[in-house]
């Protein structure tokens, strides 16, 4: 049996994947992922040795797959996310809003990841673009940072956006800052019944163009949705179906929304920590059950069935889990997002740039505070590499 600290998805790919692959064929982006998370910082990919240079003490240290879905490899990715978007707050309230779809569409999601998460982005980010520039809401271009999750904490599919904008946008004529206009209230956006009408409408418009261009398949259990007249069925059942969205109460202060979505952008679907114990071929994980006051309970999974639903969530290849849209977009960075902090008064920012030229340990430092060099026997001396280990080959599972 292994609990506490020894329980890790790595540890429960390397005992039972091999078993599973071969029951269950996975495509390759998957494979890619096991075979990453496996790996990781095993002397697969190779590492280094180093010794202090005060006592002499040695540690060795293996390389990190880098894999997305590693829940080990996020934290410098994660820290590095929050820095960068420290330089582009505004002095505003921000609002956090949830977008997500009937669990009607959970099936068809998984069998269409690309297609169907696509366009949640599309709905999402259009449903704010369109509700902020009318003159009843808001009148002016407002920004987004939209994040998607596909799961709940009990693993299932559970596809939903994570939205953040700040409570105001730019003017038509940009050259003011708009306030919502339906409350004299910092503390109000837009009411959640008005967007979670359009984001239907827009995600059931999108959904229907994608299945009449054929770029949509049904397989097993959803496979007669396939026909027309079922597919028809299915989307006026949802359209006379309320659909859930959440705006959530403002936070204090522009550096608390970073550091809260910085919780989000990075995470995978569980965490290490939240695994208590691998027995018997079982796991067994705590989760927060939302329908029972949020109390913490466990629960335990055959080890195939945990890792049926951990790869539910893994996206594939090439696909962006973070987008940026409005004043927050790419384009619009280095003119509109300039001209809101012009008008709002913020001074450029001093903080420099995380030099390409920087290590990983350099840059750790410098987000996180934490010494990774400073050896951990003595306290004193400083940790110096004394030898470098290949990767080795080893065939993927």
């Amino acid at each position: 049996m292994f609990t506490g600290s020894g329980c890790e998805v790595a540890g429960i790919f390397r005992r039972y994947a091999k078993q599973y692959i071969e029951k269950h064929k996975q495509p390759a982006y998957i494979l890619k992922t096991i075979g990453a998370i496996e790996k990781c910082r095993t002397s697969v990919l190779g590492g280094h040795v180093e010794k202090c240079d005060k006592c002499g003490h040695k540690s060795i240290s293996y390389n990190s797959c880098r894999n997305r879905h590693c829940p080990k490899c996020q934290s410098l990715a994660r820290e590095k996310w929050i820095t960068e978007r420290k330089k582009e707050l505004l002095p505003v309230k921000y609002f956090h809003i949830v977008f997500t779809i009937p669990e009607e569409l959970n099936r068809i999601a998984l069998q269409n990841k690309k297609t169907v998460y696509d366009i949640l982005f599309k709905a999402g980010s259009e449903t704010l673009l369109k509700l902020g520039k009318d003159k009843k809401h808001l009148s002016g271009e407002i920004g987004i940072i939209a994040v998607l999750h596909t799961w709940g904490q009990n693993l299932m599919e559970h596809p939903h956006l994570h939205c953040i904008v700040p409570g105001g946008g730019l003017s038509v004529r940009e050259n003011k800052w708009e306030k919502p206009k339906k409350s004299k209230r910092e503390d109000f956006f837009i009411h959640v019944n008005v967007m979670s009408d359009l984001f239907k409408k827009k995600f059931l418009y999108h959904l229907k163009r994608s299945y009449d261009k054929s770029e949509l398949r049904f397989e097993g259990q959803i496979k007669s949705i396939n026909e027309a007249m079922k597919f028809k069925k299915l989307v006026n059942e949802l359209y006379s179906k309320k659909w859930i969205t959440y705006c959530k109460h403002p936070f204090g202060g522009p550096e608390q929304v970073i550091n809260y979505l910085g919780r989000y952008t990075h995470r995978v679907a569980i965490s290490n920590h939240r695994i208590k114990s691998i027995e018997g071929g079982e796991v067994t994980f705590s989760y927060n059950d939302y329908r029972d006051c949020n109390k913490t309970k466990e629960m335990t999974l055959e080890a195939g069935e945990f890792m049926r639903r951990f790869l539910l969530h893994v996206l594939p290849d090439n696909f962006y889990k973070i987008r940026y849209y409005g004043i927050l977009s790419s384009r619009n960075k280095k003119t509109k997002l300039m001209q809101c902090r012009q008008i709002l008064g913020v001074k450029e920012s001093n903080v420099e740039e995380t030099g390409a030229s920087k290590n990983w340990k350099e840059t750790l430092y410098e987000l996180t505070g934490v010494d990774v060099t400073q050896c951990p026997e003595c306290r004193e001396g400083r940790m110096i590499l004394v030898e470098t280990m290949m990767a080795r080959s080893s065939r993927s599972p």
